[in-house]
């Protein structure tokens, strides 16, 4: 017997969460787009389909002097509690994808299968002010590029009201999605976008430079769990140029950013879990490793000065 048959008429809110995360937990469905266990990611979907705030209490709440108030969920509602995770059962297509919605940083942004889920560390360290040791107020120009959903220009336009951003991605389907976001926030003004392959020939010189790449290693790629798959490969794959350490448009980037980045600019690159591999591939670049909350080995900032030492 289905564990959805187990439901009783009336489930608590709380309950209802813990019986669909028993359900992702048994299929072994695989996180890390924006959740990062069952529970949380149980908790988005059941409060995602009730039309409920994602902050909103699974527990019993009471006003002082007031009886606790329980949410209580209709058979009705279970029932499409249930056929939405059938889909990510199914699927494996990512929530965000079955929502068409992501947060980042307490932001809201639109996705769907044209871009990455947006999940990019880079949103931590602006967003807690790690960059501001480095930037000025000459700094005016910000390049966010892979952009993806556009997701890290927004929030680069949100954090810093004075700068410009222009928003960069090899894949026009993603601009799309890039497009929804700055106009659904309100920043076509201050956010410009560019298709093509690498740093645009025109926009710059940039003060600030934001990237998260596509990275992944061959073998990496080779093992991914299907959430991931039904993402843009585009987007994760660092060995498009023939390599396997994933650094493939690193090199490019790092080699070709200083020409595009005035004196005083900095370079913000995501790396992920390819520390190894860009070590490897750059021995001796001196890099100042930012602390998130995957800790410090995943995000790094690296100046111009010391990038031209590659020539």
């Amino acid at each position: 017997m289905k564990a959805t048959s187990h439901h009783n008429a009336g489930l608590c809110l709380l309950d209802c969460v813990t019986q669909a995360a028993q359900q992702l937990t048994q299929a072994g469905v695989a996180f890390g787009h924006g959740t990062t266990n069952a529970f949380d990611e149980a908790a988005w979907l059941v409060l995602w389909q009730l039309e409920l705030p994602l902050d909103t209490p699974l527990e019993a709440t009471a006003e002082a002097g007031e009886p606790a108030l329980v949410r209580q969920v209709t058979a009705v509602e279970q029932a499409k509690i249930d056929a939405l995770l059938k889909t990510r059962i199914a699927t494996r297509k990512p929530a965000a994808y079955l929502t068409h919605e992501a947060w980042l940083q307490g932001v809201s942004f639109y996705v769907d299968e044209r871009a990455i889920v947006p999940r990019s560390l880079i949103a931590e360290v602006l967003v807690e002010g790690s960059l501001d040791y480095w930037l000025n107020e000459s700094t005016h120009r910000v390049l966010d590029l892979c952009t993806g959903n556009g997701s890290l220009a927004v929030l680069a336009a949100l954090v810093y009201p004075d700068v410009m951003v222009q928003a960069s991605d090899i894949s026009a389907d993603a601009l799309e999605v890039a497009h929804i976001n700055v106009e659904r926030h309100g920043l076509h003004q201050r956010i410009s976008l560019h298709q093509g392959d690498g740093l645009p020939e025109h926009g710059g010189p940039y003060d600030l430079i934001l990237c998260n790449p596509p990275y992944v290693n061959a073998h990496s790629m080779a093992t991914l769990p299907p959430e991931f798959k039904a993402e843009p490969a585009l987007a994760l794959d660092g060995n498009t140029a023939g390599g396997q350490d994933g650094m493939d448009f690193v090199r490019r980037l790092l080699r070709e950013a200083p020409a595009h980045m005035t004196e005083q600019a900095i370079l913000v690159l995501e790396i992920g879990n390819e520390r190894a591999h860009f070590e490897t591939a750059f021995p001796k670049l001196e890099v100042i490793w930012l602390a998130t909350s995957a800790g410090e080995d995943q995000v790094l900032l690296v100046s111009r000065e010391a990038l031209l030492t590659l020539r």
